[in-house]
This record gives C-alpha cells, sequence and structure tokens, in this order.
C-alpha cells in the first residue's frame, strides 16, 4: 500500500504526467470461467507443492558488498520511488555472475501459480506451462540475463511467504503482484514498479456491500496474510472507515483462497488488489467489485537486499521491455480482457513512470 492519497503516475509517450486518482473501478467483469474453471485451478496448483520446498544444491544467496542501498522506511513517502537506478550490466555483478555459475544456470523465481491472467495453469493449455502476465515478465528477465527465455526454475510461494523465500535465499526473486512498501523495503529490496492498481472489495452481485466503507459492518471480510490488504483493513477500523463491527479475523495463505470462502459463504466479502480481483470476478459472474478503488499499489520484483547488480540490472529490462513494447502486448493479452470495459482503458493499461533514489 502506498499510503500517500496521489494519484498513480504512469508513463505516456515516455513522459511523466499525473492521472486523476482512479475513481470509477473495474465494473461489469462477466462469467467467463465460473466455479468449474476455479476447481481445475486448485487441483493444477496442487501439483506444484513440491516446487514450493527449499531449493537445495545451487539456492540463490546474496553476494557482494552494498555500494548503494535503497532508501530505508523512515521518513518515506514514495516507496515505488526508491529503487536503484538501471544498469546495463557493466562493473561488478556478483549476483547476477552467481546465477550464471551455477550448473543448473537457471534463474529461480518465485511466482503464484494460481492467480488467473498474473501467474496461472490453464488446465485448457496441453503443455502444461505457467501463463499470465507476470510469467511473461520472468521469461523476459531469464532471456535478458541468461540468453533463454526458459531458463528459470518456478517456484509456487504463498503471499504469505514471499519475503521469507527471498531473505532464505530460496529465491532469488520474487514475481508476483507483490505491492512496494516502505515497511517491505527495510526486508527485500525492489525493482522499479512494473504496474499500478489498488485496493478493491469483492462481494457477491446480491449482497448490500457497497465499497470499502460502511456498508461492511457486522460482515466477515477475508484478506491474505501479509498482503497489503490486510493492513488496510486494519488501518481501515482504527481510523474509523470501516465500522468496529467489521470482522477482519479470516486469512489465508493464498489470495485464492479468500475466493473460494466467498463462494462457500464462509465470507461476505474479500478486499485485495482491483487487479487480482478484476480476474477473480471474471472467473465467476456471481460475483462482483463494489466500490473504486481506495488505495495506490505499485507492483514490483523483490529481490534480495544487497544484490544492488541484479536489481539496477532489472530496472534496465523493465525500462526496456515497456519501450519496445513488450509490456504493452502483454496487458493486451492478459489484462485487457477483464480490466478494460466499455470500451474504456484502465488507468492500469500504462505502466507507472520510474523514479530511482
Amino acid at each position: 500500500m502506498n499510503a500517500h492519497a496521489g494519484a498513480p503516475r504512469v508513463r505516456d509517450g515516455g513522459s511523466a504526467h499525473w492521472w486523476r486518482r482512479l475513481r470509477a473501478g473495474l465494473r461489469g467483469w462477466g462469467g467467463v470461467g465460473a466455479m468449474a474453471f476455479l476447481c481445475a485451478l486448485a487441483v493444477t496448483a496442487a501439483l506444484l507443492l513440491p516446487l514450493s520446498q527449499p531449493a537445495g544444491d545451487g539456492a540463490p544467496a546474496g553476494h557482494g558488498v552494498t555500494r548503494a542501498v535503497q532508501a530505508r522506511a523512515d521518513d518515506c513517502e514514495d516507496p515505488q520511488d526508491r529503487s536503484l537506478s538501471p544498469s546495463g550490466g557493466a562493473g561488478k555483478t556478483p549476483t547476477i555472475d552467481a546465477v550464471k555459475a551455477r550448473e543448473d544456470r537457471r534463474l529461480v523465481v518465485g511466482v503464484d501459480t494460481n492467480s488467473y491472467r498474473w501467474g496461472y495453469l490453464d488446465p485448457n493449455n496441453p503443455s502444461g506451462d505457467l501463463e499470465g502476465f507476470d510469467i511473461d515478465l520472468v521469461h523476459r528477465i531469464a532471456e535478458d540475463l541468461l540468453g533463454d527465455r526458459d531458463a528459470v526454475r518456478f517456484k509456487a510461494i504463498p503471499t504469505s511467504r514471499r519475503i521469507e523465500a527471498i531473505q532464505k535465499g530460496e529465491v532469488d526473486m520474487v514475481v508476483r503482484t507483490m505491492t512496494i512498501t516502505c515497511d517491505r523495503l527495510e526486508q527485500v529490496a525492489f525493482s522499479a514498479p512494473y504496474f499500478v492498481t489498488g485496493q478493491q472489495v469483492l462481494a457477491p452481485k446480491t449482497s448490500q456491500v457497497t465499497g470499502f466503507d460502511k456498508s461492511l459492518a457486522d460482515r466477515k471480510v477475508c484478506s491474505a496474510r501479509g498482503s497489503t490488504a490486510y493492513d488496510n483493513l486494519e488501518a481501515g477500523r482504527k481510523e474509523g472507515v470501516l465500522p468496529d463491527s467489521t470482522d477482519i479475523r479470516t486469512t489465508v495463505p493464498n489470495q485464492l483462497d479468500c475466493l473460494v470462502k466467498l463462494q462457500l459463504g464462509e465470507v461476505d466479502a474479500v478486499v485485495t488488489d482491483g487487479a487480482l480481483a478484476a480476474s477473480q470476478a471474471a472467473q465467476d459472474p456471481a460475483i462482483e467489485l463494489k466500490g473504486g478503488l481506495f488505495t495506490d499499489e505499485y507492483y514490483g520484483v523483490a529481490m534480495k537486499r544487497g544484490s544492488d547488480d541484479l536489481v539496477r540490472r532489472v530496472n534496465r529490462i523493465l525500462e526496456d521491455y515497456v519501450e519496445d513494447g513488450g509490456w504493452a502486448a502483454s496487458y493486451e493479452k492478459w489484462l485487457h480482457p477483464t480490466m478494460d470495459t466499455d470500451g474504456r482503458k484502465s488507468a492500469s493499461a500504462t505502466p507507472p513512470e520510474a523514479d530511482y533514489a
């Protein structure tokens, strides 16, 4: 979560400008999936459980001495602007060299395997490969670093373990709809932002819930452990935006588990990023987004603190990815069907402008 109330900053023709705050929200995603598809996702995701175990020999670890430390959370107002400036790989690259020196010679990346259109296994895809917007980005990073887009070992990482997996050296990076926040900057390093969205409420179409407001009184609300959604729910109650009777005790390891609980009637609403919620609403015609976006959320690639050479190189890759049209092509393929409705482009359809520490 980005605590300040300013509107998301996005790219437009290579120059930065401020968009008006996202108010309209994302509405009207119809039933292209439904429960059968969700169940198929749950089954296929379960097949990847072994991938979430520690890597063993060749597992990534931090290397080298930090020369330029990312800004601390103290007095942090714009965490998405705290990453290191890009580099093309000149100079010492101890973290990248360690990846290249592995016998396996693959990038180890923590991802989601059950977020529709972000990182998921499509049961109708005979290849059995992971697909989605985040997966496209991982392939692009691997292609630039190792010369092979498929030189990746994907590891299924639940929402609640994203930071731990990085700190313990189980993965080189996490590319998993992970919001850049001041608190997280104390624990991991982030790239510049590659996507902007905001938090939103998901509930049944028949529900009287209207958004992140008093309509959540006496309602059970689900969120993922370790997510900005839970932080927002806690803050909302403390600040009086939500009634004290809003029950926020239901938390789950993976965000998709909230959708299952909502469909089973175990909770009344879900709070998550609007971009993820849009994809989930597309899976079930009985649910919809309620109200507009109420935060700014900037996704970044998370890496181990001290891996400055990798952070700088990823930032260079992100800039190239936007400039050569790769980002736009991936958005059009995966996210346009659920996020751009009624002939209108979502503000998320434009990549965020990067500022560096």
